[in-house]
């Protein structure tokens, strides 16, 4: 049983929703031979924001050894360029797109660029977005409104923008990065927190709008990760970074590396009877209770 919405365009409502019983035996040999080879992504195109450095350019380089080409969005153009010469070295392609993902126009300038350097998209992966910590006197409403543009609104306009090309090829995936933060309380980032909480439930609401379109959509809550911004801050305060970063069952931050993978997971066939789902990935949950991650610029 499937359950989706008419129109993937439309508000859902109670009478939106549509149900079938019927699964086709070639369906299933379908699903089967995909998930024979479920990371081959062979022909597909990836758009990952955040792309140049940390958890976007760790999944750039994913895809690009599983076969996809990439589409690389962000605010810094060399750290962009980078990782599209490390795509390059794998034989695959990449395309740069220099984009502020908290202006909406943008956004919807990079779904058309990306559709026309690729002629399709497969998957999007809304990694953009980031924090600071202050206290919570100290947060204005620019700030609020700055880490809503940039961690919630920009995933919501960018989605919306790139779903009709995804559909278009077929059906495909999105991948929402979310925080630890949006689980359990850190404190000084009540704006971050908020937002990446809100990205958690838009994702399962996505994932029932989406669903007709044949879009998985899922969401990878990731707790300290070293990152290079999150390294250079540690190396500010002369902390080890997997000590600071390590309040967890496995007692380290965690790699980039280590959230891509997940990434990939959630995009391939293999995750295929997964959707609308926020999976977290942070070494374990003790710590959060207690400490929360660490946050860096």
């Amino acid at each position: 049983m499937w359950f989706g919405v008419d129109d993937g365009s439309s508000p859902v409502g109670p009478s939106d929703i549509t149900f079938s019983e019927e699964t086709s035996e070639t369906s299933l040999k379908d699903v089967n031979l995909q998930i024979s080879k479920p990371f081959d992504f062979s022909g597909r195109v990836a758009l990952i924001t955040g792309g140049g450095t940390g958890i976007g350019r760790a999944t750039a380089i994913g895809f690009a050894e599983h076969g996809a080409d990439v589409v690389l969005a962000g605010r810094k153009l060399g750290a962009l360029e980078e990782t599209a010469a490390m795509v390059a070295a794998l034989g695959r392609r990449a395309t740069v797109v220099p984009t502020d993902v908290k202006d909406a126009q943008a956004c919807e300038a990079l779904a058309r660029a990306a559709q026309a350097a690729h002629g399709r998209v497969d998957f999007l992966v809304n990694n953009a977005g980031g924090s600071r910590a202050k206290d919570y006197l100290s947060w204005t409403l620019t700030d609020f409104d700055d880490m809503i543009a940039l961690n919630l609104r920009s995933v919501w306009v960018l989605t919306r923008a790139v779903a009709p090309h995804i559909r278009a090829a077929g059906g495909g995936a999105v991948v929402n990065i979310s925080s630890g933060a949006s689980l359990f309380p850190v404190p000084h980032s009540s704006p971050y927190g908020a937002a990446k909480a809100a990205v958690n439930n838009l994702t399962a609401v996505m994932a029932v709008d989406l669903a007709n379109w044949g879009i998985r959509v899922n969401c990878v809550a990731p707790g300290t990760i070293k990152s290079e911004g999150y390294v250079r801050a540690m190396d500010r305060m002369e902390l080890d970074p997997d000590v600071a970063g390590g309040q967890n069952l496995v007692r380290r931050a965690g790699l980039p590396d280590e959230i891509a993978w997940p990434i990939l997971f959630l995009c391939s066939p293999a995750a295929g009877f997964i959707n609308g789902e926020t999976i977290n990935v942070a070494g374990g949950p003790v710590g959060w209770r207690q400490h929360g991650p660490v946050h860096a610029e």
